[in-house]
């Protein structure tokens, strides 16, 4: 019999030693030096898939979180208490508009491919100004309409450049923090190098920025915003409660020497709803709202009188009921005869005044600068975060869009912003991108092993 057809012998001859069909060579059978697999058939360390083709986001620079603290510098203002160190407004002006130039330079240097995401938010500030532009070249307003104009196209262009990174994460919930923590900050030592500058009679002896131009409602609108946000963040389990209480106790300190009823009851209604959000889900929820509700049946018991009179800060009924006056400014702009022209597309971008009286509350300061068309974009805008936030399944970024829309929505009742570049507007862009979809994941590279040589034993493997 031929030595080559031997029972346990693959056919093909010598070449074949060492291979057999489904089962590991035979120890009696070496095989033969030219069927081993040779270094030059080894796959090459240059096929082998990269580190960083593994699937990943697009990860942010760290420059992103610089343009975010340009803008939230930009959204500070002007206008505002005497600080210790008397600053001109003008300086002032420049130095907010020059860090809102600086973030859009830095988010187009960070992002000169201009790659952007989808987002309606986004699309329809952008629509705004549209009916800004045509009612400010009226000049109705002068020539700070224009600028104020060129302000919010720079301060959406800065968005759309920022999109780029909205991908349903918290980092952006994290930046917002850290910024308004450090403005609260300038705010404490303020407070402790003059108090006499920081709560001044003017104010009521209420909490203003005695280094930085800050009103009470603002600093309280901070103060509001953070704490809410820590909260959930605690609950979340994304930060530890050590560094949670060193944000949220200050806050709550400079939050109650506001006497800001407006933030008071937005934080408080706005967690109810972001908290209830995750009762079904989660536990430390449900535990932090059941002791909240049991707190706050006890503190209203035993300190009714004492929360009665910090809400009426010394006020009479009368002007408590006509929400400080602001009643009649209202009444007065509603009143004010309007051509169509100004029905529909406002009087101009201006400082959110008529004639002369702050307006405080951003559907009807929309109204009176950008018209009815902005009131509707406004709304639109706030309608379609709302939806989406109601829609998206429970998750902690969902709360802390929820706690954000809400907290809006009621501060704009009486707080103007809606319909400028302002802190609100940065509220929500944050809520829009906590509700963004999850950006794709790069796909991993597949080498190509078309031009590389297989040894013979390999390619009988694999047929078999």
């Amino acid at each position: 019999m031929d030595p080559d057809m031997r029972p346990g012998r693959p056919p093909g001859g010598p070449d074949t030693a060492g291979t057999r069909h489904l089962a590991a060579p035979r120890p009696d059978i070496a095989p033969r030096p030219d069927t081993a697999p040779r270094p030059d058939t080894a796959p090459r360390p240059d096929t082998a898939p990269r580190p960083d083709t593994a699937p990943r986001a697009d990860a942010a620079p760290k420059i992103v979180g610089t343009v975010w603290g340009l803008l939230v510098l930009n959204t500070l203002g002007s206008a505002g208490a005497k600080t210790i160190v008397p600053l001109p407004r003008s300086l002032i002006q420049m130095v907010t508009m020059g860090a809102l130039v600086a973030a859009f330079t830095l988010a187009l240097a960070v992002n000169p491919r201009l790659r952007i995401r989808g987002s309606a938010f986004v699309f329809l500030l952008t629509l705004l100004l549209v009916p800004s532009v045509i009612s400010s070249l009226s000049l109705e307003s002068g020539f700070g309409a224009l600028f104020r104009c060129a302000r919010l196209a720079l301060f959406v262009g800065t968005l759309w450049l920022l999109s780029r990174w909205w991908n349903g994460g918290l980092m952006f919930v994290r930046h917002h923090i850290r910024m308004y923590f450090a403005v609260l900050g300038s705010v404490a030592v303020g407070l402790v190098v003059s108090p006499g500058a920081a709560m001044p009679e003017l104010y009521g002896g209420r909490l203003v920025g005695a280094l930085w131009p800050l009103t009470p409602p603002q600093i309280g609108q901070y103060a509001a915003v953070i704490i809410g946000l820590t909260v959930l963040l605690v609950l979340g389990r994304r930060t530890d409660r050590a560094g949670a209480a060193v944000v949220i106790a200050p806050s709550l300190v400079l939050l109650a020497l506001t006497h800001t009823r407006t933030a008071t009851l937005g934080l408080s209604i706005g967690l109810a709803l972001a908290i209830g959000s995750l009762i079904l889900t989660s536990a430390a929820a449900r535990r932090f709202f059941t002791w909240a509700v049991l707190c706050a049946t006890a503190a209203a018991v035993g300190f009714g009188s004492a929360l009665q009179g910090w809400f009426l800060r010394g006020q009479s009924q009368e002007h408590f009921t006509s929400l400080t006056g602001r009643a009649k400014v209202w009444d007065a702009l509603l009143a004010a005869p309007r051509t169509t022209a100004e029905k529909v597309f406002g009087t101009g971008l201006g400082d959110k005044s008529f004639d002369g009286l702050p307006i405080d509350n951003s559907w009807l300061a929309v109204y009176q600068e950008q018209g009815l068309i902005g009131v509707t974009v406004v709304a639109a805008a706030v309608i379609v975060l709302g939806g989406v936030a109601l829609l998206r399944p429970p998750s902690l970024q969902r709360a802390c869009a929820i706690f954000l829309i809400s907290y809006c929505a009621i501060a704009s009742y009486t707080e103007a912003g809606l319909g400028d570049a302002s802190p609100y507007l940065l509220h929500l862009a944050v809520a829009a991108s906590l509700l963004a979809a999850p950006a794709a994941a790069t796909p991993p590279a597949t080498p190509d092993v078309s031009g590389q040589r297989v040894p013979r034993w390999a390619r009988r493997t694999e047929v078999t």
